[in-house]
């Protein structure tokens, strides 16, 4: 080693001054950068390789994902951070020192913030694929990723003003007002917006339930950004904006598991209290014969202005119309044949007039 620095100090070229320094300083900050990206290069394929290796054991795709972004980091972020570290070996401008720390620094956030972006891409991808399995519609999957880059990039962007010496309170400051009389400005769309994530988040509802909202009723055809889409019963579509649709009173007839019938009948006054007695036990045996349906009461209820009334409740374990309604046709017709075998009168509205007559005097 002294040999060395014995030939570098009595060596006249290597004391050559170039730009304020001498060649060996520039030979060594050479040897620095090439060191660098040797070290950088090495770590790039040893880490690629270990994590390939990894990677072959699993089944999920985050760390692919991982694995492909590493490999898009290519050589100028490579040069850039051999560069930046070699200058601290040579005297040089204080300018190049700080735009080469400035750049310096943008590569690195630019990759960092890629990396970060293919993220949310890989998390809004697994969510939407969720998603379209279950409702159908990904919209609001893939604006709400697009809204967390464009917070990212706009935060690095502040950040790199930051580090660059830029008065970032004022800007921050100046954004906040501007954003604030853009959301004056735009209020009811963005209302809508995040309705939309409350109604994502908050699931009231889904594509395929059969809502009632006000005097709008039907099946839940897509949920969007600004809007949500019905599907009318009588076929046509309705449009109601996703703030309305958080500020109103909603039924929500899709995430019933059963459904609870109550209905009525009556008899005429006339029928007798032996066929009153057996009204209850037909009408329970008619409905357990009913697929789906489970009997919860038959009582009589209460003596009508022209029929004797029974109230019934049932439960059918199903939250579809449909399957409600072929239930209580065949319980109706059954209703209707026993009464007929048993010579049970149904009544319907009537009025007897009872006229007396005087005697003549």
């Amino acid at each position: 080693m002294e040999n060395v620095i014995n030939f570098i100090q009595t060596n006249h070229f290597l004391q050559t001054s170039f730009w304020g320094n001498a060649v060996y300083d520039w030979l060594g900050a050479i040897l620095i950068f090439l060191a660098a990206l040797l070290i950088l290069k090495i770590f790039k394929l040893i880490l690629i390789g270990r994590l390939k290796t990894l990677s072959a054991k699993t089944k999920t795709e985050i760390d692919d994902m991982v694995i492909d972004a590493l490999g898009k980091i290519h050589w100028p972020l490579y040069v850039l951070v051999a560069i930046y570290f070699s200058l601290f070996f040579v005297n040089v401008n204080f300018l190049v020192k700080e735009w080469a720390s400035y750049i310096f620094l943008i590569a690195v956030v630019y990759y960092a913030i890629t990396f970060l972006g293919a993220l949310i891409d890989y998390g809004v991808k697994v969510v939407a694929i969720k998603r379209k399995e279950k409702e159908g519609d990904v919209g609001i999957v893939k604006f709400s990723g697009a809204v967390m880059k464009i917070i990212l990039w706009a935060g690095a962007v502040v950040l790199i003003l930051g580090n660059m010496g830029y008065n970032v309170t004022s800007l921050i400051t100046g954004l906040g007002i501007g954003g604030i009389a853009i959301a004056l400005a735009l209020q009811n769309i963005l209302g809508d917006l995040f309705s939309s994530l409350a109604i994502y988040f908050d699931k009231p509802f889904k594509v395929g339930d059969f809502i009632v909202i006000g005097e709008y009723m039907g099946t839940v055809k897509r949920v969007g950004i600004k809007t949500t889409r019905i599907e009318a019963l009588q076929g046509e579509e309705i449009v109601i904006p996703n703030n309305e649709l958080t500020n109103a009173k909603l039924q929500n007839f899709g995430l019933m598991e059963k459904r609870r019938i109550v209905f009525t009948i009556g008899v005429t006054y006339d029928t007798p209290a032996s066929k009153l007695k057996k009204i209850p036990t037909i009408i329970r045996k008619i409905i357990k014969e009913q697929e789906n349906s489970k009997i919860d009461r038959v009582h009589f209820k209460t003596f009508g202005d022209s029929s004797l009334i029974y109230e019934i409740v049932y439960y059918i374990d199903s939250s579809e119309y449909t399957i409600y309604m072929n239930a209580q046709q065949e319980i109706n017709l059954g209703i209707v044949k026993e009464f007929t075998q048993e010579k049970i009168e149904m009544a319907f509205p009537t009025q007897t007039l009872y006229v007396k007559k005087e005697e003549e005097k």
